[in-house]
């Protein structure tokens, strides 16, 4: 499939209610509304091209940028493309959901979203924070440096109540997906965010909420969830 029948079958699936939500959470004209499930017929047929992801990236057209972190090869990109990726996620479901999740199944990922999370920028430090939720809620713990999962957990306790909004959403995200995903961390997960508690964010609208990492946790280990990882990443 080319970019013109990918792009024709995506507007084809578009809804109103569906664009609406999006809008809602920051999207911008064009879009056409299409649910991520709706999707993956398409997905099946394409599976991985990576220059078609590219060209669809490229559009700036929200349904079409996700589609195609669905069908881009994430070893077939490098850190400069990761770059240009960022550069084109103007809100976080592009910068956490399509960019992270890309990047989080690359075998740079680490080295990346360690730069995104030192960047001072809100997205890009968003990003960086939830590849690591992706990389710790998929890989085995024995992939990771304990030390330096641990490094990252202290950075965020100590940085969280004065970051950007959505920074705190990924760091916050961060520090449960510690305590639930990452078994040698979970007790000092979930000591860390007790003594976090509450996290205020201010949201658009002027109001606030506050977000509870701790709670995420318990709620987890009643399940007798602890050590939850995801089979797959991308849908």
């Amino acid at each position: 499939m080319n970019l013109e029948a990918v792009m024709q079958e995506l507007e084809a699936l578009g809804k109103e209610r569906t664009k609406k939500i999006y809008i809602s959470n920051g999207a911008h004209e064009p879009l056409f509304g299409v649910a991520t499930g709706a999707m993956k017929p398409i997905a099946k047929k394409i599976k991985m091209n990576q220059p078609l992801a590219e060209e669809l990236y490229a559009t700036g057209n929200y349904d079409a940028m996700y589609f195609a972190g669905i069908i881009a090869d994430p070893n077939g990109m490098t850190e400069e493309d990761y770059e240009r990726w960022m550069d084109g996620a103007y809100f976080y479901m592009l910068s956490d959901f399509v960019v992270a999740v890309t990047l989080s199944e690359s075998d740079i990922a680490q080295q990346v979203a360690d730069k995104w999370i030192a960047s001072g920028e809100e997205l890009r430090m968003s990003a960086g924070w939830s590849c690591y939720c992706w990389l710790l809620g998929n890989r085995p713990d024995h992939q990771f440096s304990e030390q330096k999962i641990a490094g990252l957990l202290e950075l965020a306790a100590s940085t969280i109540q004065d970051s950007p909004t959505r920074t705190k959403f990924s760091m916050s995200n961060f520090i449960y997906t510690v305590g639930i995903s990452y078994l040698p961390l979970h007790a000092k997960a979930l000591e860390t965010a007790k003594a976090l508690e509450p996290i205020e964010v201010q949201l658009n609208n002027a109001k606030s909420k506050h977000l509870q990492p701790a709670g995420n946790i318990l709620k987890f280990l009643e399940r007798g969830q602890l050590g939850f990882k995801r089979k797959y990443v991308r849908c």
